[in-house]
């Protein structure tokens, strides 16, 4: 058992993002059963979900003639166009059938906003508003967190990056993500990205 102070993150291990969703991660239905294996090392386990309205300016179907992949200037901020995915109350948001979700303490939604993503667990990507996850995390007395989740590339990568700049020490559990490399060699340049910003990284069987 890890101690109280170390929180397990796990980011966005919903139906949508493993292999058969609507935005689905390459091989991304794997970090499933090690999530349900680390979960009871940790006093504390936090989850992040994508919980989009329907009308989300990050979704290419929102914009006339726009496919998924192309970036666009969205109320000032550079923005990928991705599938429709994690709709409010749709299947595709609900946590993996196979995660043993019982074992996550606390659930912080993001992406809620239609005007702006939010790939961190921490802010939206236009640090304009925040979603609570690090005030919980210090009134509990975490000072570090092991995340792992979906994808390297996006969501893992800048939940890692905030965790950081908010003054947790952050190891990331690099078996226990998966990258939608929109662009090859984005999961190895997303994981040298966090290295460079101070994180720790390592195989699950090395913590």
């Amino acid at each position: 058992m890890f101690p109280a102070t170390v929180a397990l993150l796990l980011v966005d291990l919903q139906v949508d993002f493993l292999p058969t969703g609507m935005l689905p991660v390459p091989e991304g239905d794997r970090v499933v059963p090690l999530a349900n294996a680390l979960m009871p090392r940790y006093r504390t386990v936090v989850g992040t979900q994508d919980w989009h309205p329907a009308d989300h300016g990050s979704f290419a179907a929102n914009h006339m003639w726009r496919k998924p992949g192309q970036v666009i200037d969205l109320h000032g901020l550079q923005q990928v166009l991705w599938p429709i995915h994690c709709v409010q109350e749709t299947w595709g948001s609900e946590f993996a059938a196979d995660l043993e979700a019982a074992g996550i303490d606390k659930v912080f939604r993001k992406g809620t906003d239609p005007r702006i993503d939010s790939y961190s667990g921490f802010y939206d990507n236009g640090h304009r508003k925040s979603t609570g996850l690090a005030d919980w995390l210090r009134e509990r007395g975490i000072t570090t967190v092991h995340v792992m989740g979906l994808a390297q590339d996006y969501c893992v990568k800048f939940t890692v990056l905030d965790a950081l700049k908010e003054g947790f020490s952050v190891t990331l559990i690099a078996d226990g993500t998966r990258p939608v490399e929109l662009a090859p060699g984005d999961g190895a340049r997303a994981i040298e990205d966090m290295r460079a910003a101070g994180a720790t990284v390592a195989e699950s069987g090395e913590l």
